[in-house]
């Protein structure tokens, strides 16, 4: 296992704290001309009064049309500026704003690798998006099962080890999707992942979507492309602080992220819309102006709140930091302390139930939980109150329902098909009864603990349609993906 490098990068403060976009934007719109193009509300409250009531008169004149000379067109323009200060900031070759989120870099990505010529292993909890880019770019794919820690209904990452033989048993594969951190912050040793998937002619590409705000700190986890990943794909508006739908896509150094680069381009012409929003993209100018330049000055802040509510957990004893039982995972070097998990059945009361009640009586809405945990975020820079969720939490009941009952979690069915070709073949609508040896149309995932249980192209057994029917069956239980919530009926590819 190799060791991490140092958790401060070098970052030229003064030079970051600058938001050429925005910047150019406002100047734009400052200057009082008459507007006669999109958008269909032009900045006038009399058109749109709610609107203007809700989001404020400012925002209504800053949501300007795309593609003006000079600010994301044109030679020197104000948005190559600012994405150039954000690959400097994140140590990445080249860095896009994305605004459809993380979905749209993961599509992007999938279509990206295609032009490698090859097949892809990934690991088993990616998103949908990434299952949605293997029917859109035909890709074959082969799924590596993460570390899963069944008692807290929560899924972990990989080791290179476990990498290294799936690559083996694929020697066509030209890329591997990873995810880290975790929903629950658990961190993979990207270097080592990296030099592994190197080693086979493939190029690591990193779903980081919970990971913007890795870096800035030295209380923070190093971020991907820093530590050799070729492709990253990540949330900026989860814990960086933009808004909503906003991401950011780094390209890594090297000879496979230069392979990409091409097919990374081309991808984002068809995944992007030719009418962006300006407020999301200047929502990433600022978001990345505020971490690069500032973070330094407030992310102390929330990681001192973290330890505070770590601390307060720990000293009463009722619940548990789930902190230590995370990072006893082989796959786990590191976990991001801005993510608080707590293990609630030591305390008599079940995740989804202090989760609801926190909610309900205290005022307190948490990220998410299972059966056995609630799960607590502090964005990157915000500070928020410990001693008061601290208080909520040990003021919750004891109910009989502490000891969440574990649901075993099958293997998955054999794959019959490919993805693609089971998205878009001829399908139906069947009991479930009926639909053991079928094979699957759609991409169904219990939560927890979020692992597609069936995709596209796999066979259904017994054991899967029971752990889904059990879990949706569960208080709180979900199914994501269902076509209908109980898993009464599923959709499967028609027989010839």
């Amino acid at each position: 296992m190799t060791n991490p490098p140092p958790r401060v990068h070098d970052i030229d403060r003064q030079r970051q704290d600058a938001s050429p976009y925005i910047d150019a934007l406002v100047e734009f719109v400052d200057i009082d001309r008459a507007r006669w193009g999109i958008p269909g509300h032009q900045g006038s409250r009399e058109a749109q009064p709610m609107l203007a009531d809700y989001l404020g008169d400012v925002a209504l004149t800053r949501d300007f049309q795309t593609m003006i000379d000079g600010i994301d067109i044109g030679p020197d323009n104000a948005l190559d500026k600012s994405l150039a200060l954000a690959a400097e900031a994140w140590g990445a070759k080249r860095t896009w704003f994305l605004t459809n989120g993380s979905s749209q870099g993961n599509i992007t990505a999938g279509l990206s690798i295609a032009g490698l010529r090859g097949s892809l292993v990934a690991q088993r909890s990616v998103h949908s998006s990434v299952i949605d880019a293997l029917a859109l770019s035909g890709l074959e794919a082969a799924f590596i099962a993460p570390d899963v820690d069944l008692e807290l209904g929560i899924s972990h990452t990989l080791t290179p080890e476990r990498l290294d033989q799936a690559l083996t048993e694929n020697p066509s594969a030209r890329a591997a999707i990873v995810v880290t951190p975790s929903y629950f912050g658990a961190c993979a040793d990207v270097a080592a992942l990296a030099a592994v998937a190197h080693r086979h002619n493939a190029a690591l590409i990193v779903d980081e979507a919970w990971g913007a705000h890795l870096g800035f700190d030295p209380g923070l986890p190093m971020n991907a492309v820093r530590l050799g990943a070729d492709l990253v794909i990540a949330s900026m508006h989860k814990l960086g602080g933009s808004l909503g739908q906003t991401a950011l896509l780094h390209l890594g150094h090297g000879p496979l992220a230069a392979e990409l680069e091409p097919f990374v381009i081309k991808s984002l012409r068809t995944t992007a819309s030719t009418s962006e929003s300006t407020l999301l993209l200047a929502s990433l100018d600022l978001a990345r102006r505020q971490i690069a330049a500032h973070g330094h000055e407030r992310i102390p802040r929330s990681l001192a709140a973290a330890a505070r509510l770590r601390e307060r957990i720990t000293t009463d004893g009722r619940f548990v930091d789930a902190t230590q039982r995370i990072l006893s995972f082989p796959s786990v070097i590191d976990i991001d302390p801005l993510r608080i998990v707590i293990d609630t059945r030591s305390g008599g009361i079940s995740g989804h139930e202090a989760r609801h009640l926190l909610y309900a009586e205290h005022g307190h809405h948490l990220e998410l939980s299972t059966g056995s945990v609630v799960v607590g975020i502090i964005g990157a820079g915000v500070e928020l109150d410990a001693d008061a969720l601290a208080d909520a939490l040990l003021a919750l009941p004891r109910t009989e329902s502490g000891d969440a009952d574990v649901i075993p979690l099958p293997k998955s069915g054999p794959r019959r098909m490919t993805v693609r070709e089971a998205y878009f073949a001829n399908s139906e609508i069947i009991d479930a009864a009926d639909a053991v040896g079928r094979v699957s149309a759609d991409s169904v995932a219990a939560y927890p603990p979020g692992i597609p249980n069936l995709m596209p192209g796999e066979e259904i057994t017994a054991e899967n349609l029971d752990f889904l029917q059990k879990t949706a069956a569960a208080p709180f239980g979900h199914v994501r993906g269902a076509l209908e919530q109980d898993m009464s009926r599923v959709r499967v590819v028609r027989q010839a």
